[in-house]
């Protein structure tokens, strides 16, 4: 969505940030990037959802801000596969706020910096606006529009991920949970985006019972 990604690159000049993203998720559900400064910056927002860890995740679940002011040996512990995997791309610290209104959760904005250190007073208010701006967008009945078209896509891509999971399963013969494990670490393995391998099973371009996986 156009307005989501002026709030991106409009946060990240005004934080001092190497970007930033927004998802959208959903309990029980697959949860997707909607928007992000930059490319680069969406595939390390994807990359929460492809490790199925990371401060969104935990931000969403605990519908409280997770601040990581510098990915140290405890970031390392709390994440084993994603802070290793961030810090690779340079992300020195990571500021996750859930967007959400009373007990109604959205999704998450993460703000990603190259250098360690907290947000200043001055830069967390800024942050907790553009996640207010964020809900309220998300909220917006003037754009429902493209709300409504986006919820399509997220409900196809939910769908996709379900389906992919489930031939997997049969595939493989294994459960569905180890099917999902299998998911995330053959594309953070091949360096996709996990809805780019489920459209892939789904279409049969892909399957696990090959002998090559």
């Amino acid at each position: 969505m156009k307005r989501l990604r002026r709030i991106c690159s409009d946060a990240t000049e005004a934080l001092s940030a190497a970007g930033v993203g927004v998802s959208v998720m959903a309990d029980g559900g697959v949860r997707g990037v909607a928007a992000a400064s930059d490319p680069i910056i969406e595939r390390i927002e994807e990359l929460q959802f492809t490790l199925g860890e990371g401060p969104c995740v935990d931000a969403y679940a605990t519908s409280r801000p997770i601040f990581i002011p510098d990915l140290d040996e405890h970031a390392m512990r709390r994440w084993p596969a994603y802070a290793p995997a961030v810090h690779q791309q340079g992300i020195r610290a990571v500021f996750a706020f859930p967007l959400q209104v009373g007990a109604v959760r959205l999704g998450v904005l993460d703000v990603f910096r190259t250098d360690a250190g907290q947000l200043s007073r001055d830069q967390l208010g800024q942050a907790v606006m553009f996640a207010d701006r964020a809900v309220t967008i998300l909220l917006d009945g003037q754009d429902q529009l493209s709300n409504d078209q986006e919820l399509d896509e997220a409900v196809e891509h939910r769908a996709r991920l379900y389906q992919a999971q489930g031939m997997v399963m049969v595939q493989m013969g294994i459960s569905l949970a180890e099917a999902m494990v299998r998911l995330r670490a053959y594309a953070y393995a091949e360096d996709r985006p996990l809805s780019e391998v489920a459209a892939d099973i789904v279409a049969r371009r892909l399957r696990f019972d090959s002998p090559q996986l």
